[in-house]
């Protein structure tokens, strides 16, 4: 059980890695290929449509597979894809094939969260989630910085040819240890999208939406926050995005045990920490201190709902858990885009100090709105259409 959540967390750290190598490598990747930043960054839009729409069509269409191949397959093609810029791909292929990679790694996401919650006791549902997701925490707080080191000394086509390798390395001991996990959902396809689709989840997603949105407004600008606000500069800031990042990582963890002692419960205070971070930055952010005391509680608490949120949503989804562990990692990349979004139009009206109001505007919506919906439960179902949550007692 522990070398196969191994691998799955393997799985979603080399993924993870790959996307942020190209925020690494932005302007070596540019200089390179004679293009501006902004058809680069095309890449990184590529990847998030990919997984906010291919991953959650991918699972749909192959829910009813057993697991195990489709982990396998959407390692494979991953593999395959991310050869193509260490082969010498051109832009416009690496951006076609980056939209392919996006819906593959959502389809893994989905299968590995599946699996690993099928081979841990039911009191520990919440713990594997984690494991899990906290690949991506982890490669945020390491793959961006080892991806730049790589990229200046041997070229940022040789860094994409390493993520081949350890793919490579994933998939071949994935193919050993990762055991079969029949699909038994005793609803056939569209009934996985009713229940994966049902008003009650998509309340629940919503208010990971807010969430991620109020995170993306603040993130997105904590480098001019930091340097024109709090006065942070040079090596500093370099070393407050890393604390960031092992912040972020040590919630991914954390939120596994909160989301098996409570998953409602947990997004509710998981919410609250987010906007306490946010308000705390926009009030007080131009003390360096506070600044960064904030910014370590942003990214424990940011990261720490997505174990919850996962749990709560597959919950609530019910005999449609199979579809719906694809969808917060489709919400979370919406929300991210929204939350860019609305931090550069404030930072157009106000300055850089404003999008940090905006972002905990949006983190003060998503508690009230994770308040609302803790009251929620799954519609009447078997026990075993969700791994480690009881039946529930009413419909609502």
């Amino acid at each position: 059980m522990a070398v196969a959540l191994s691998v799955l967390f393997l799985g979603t750290f080399v993924m993870g890695c790959a996307e942020m190598l190209v925020a690494g490598m932005l302007d070596l990747m540019a200089a390179d290929l004679a293009v501006p930043l902004s058809a680069v960054g095309a890449l990184v839009s590529a990847n998030a449509i990919g997984i906010a729409i291919g991953g959650p069509l991918l699972t749909f269409l192959t829910a009813r597979l057993d697991r195990r191949p489709v982990l396998l397959t959407a390692l494979a093609v991953f593999t395959a894809l991310n050869l193509l810029p260490a082969l010498g791909a051109g832009l416009e292929a690496f951006i076609a094939a980056r939209v392919v990679i996006g819906a593959v790694e959502g389809l893994f996401i989905a299968a590995a969260i599946t699996t690993a919650t099928s081979i841990v006791p039911r009191e520990r549902v919440g713990r594997a989630m984690a494991v899990v997701i906290s690949g991506f925490a982890v490669s945020g707080a390491v793959g961006m910085p080892l991806g730049r080191l790589l990229g200046e000394a041997v070229g940022w086509r040789v860094s994409f040819l390493v993520v081949v390798l350890a793919a490579a390395a994933a998939l071949l001991v994935a193919l050993l240890v990762v055991p079969r996990v029949p699909a038994e959902s005793e609803v056939r396809m569209l009934g996985q999208l009713r229940f994966a689709l049902a008003p009650r989840v998509l309340a629940v997603l919503a208010v990971g939406v807010l969430l991620f949105a109020g995170s993306s407004a603040a993130q997105t600008y904590l480098v001019p926050f930091l340097g024109d606000v709090a006065g942070v500069s040079g090596p500093w800031i370099g070393a407050c995005l890393l604390g960031f990042g092992i912040a972020a990582t040590i919630g991914s963890f954390a939120g596994g045990r909160f989301a098996d002692a409570g998953a409602a419960r947990a997004l509710v205070l998981g919410a609250l920490g987010v906007a306490a971070s946010l308000a705390g930055l926009a009030l007080w952010g131009a003390n360096p201190v506070v600044a960064v005391v904030a910014l370590l509680a942003l990214g424990i608490c940011g990261a720490g709902i997505t174990s919850p949120w996962q749990h709560r949503v597959e919950h609530l989804a019910g005999p449609g858990a199979i579809l719906a562990a694809s969808l917060p990692a489709s919400a979370g990349n919406l929300g991210d885009a929204i939350g860019a979004f609305a931090g550069g139009q404030a930072i157009d009206v106000g300055g850089v100090p404003a999008a940090i109001v905006a972002a905990a505007v949006l983190a003060a919506v998503s508690v009230a709105a994770a308040i609302v919906t803790r009251s929620l439960r799954p519609a009447l179902a078997p026990p075993s259409a969700v791994p480690g949550e009881p039946e529930p007692a009413a419909s609502s």
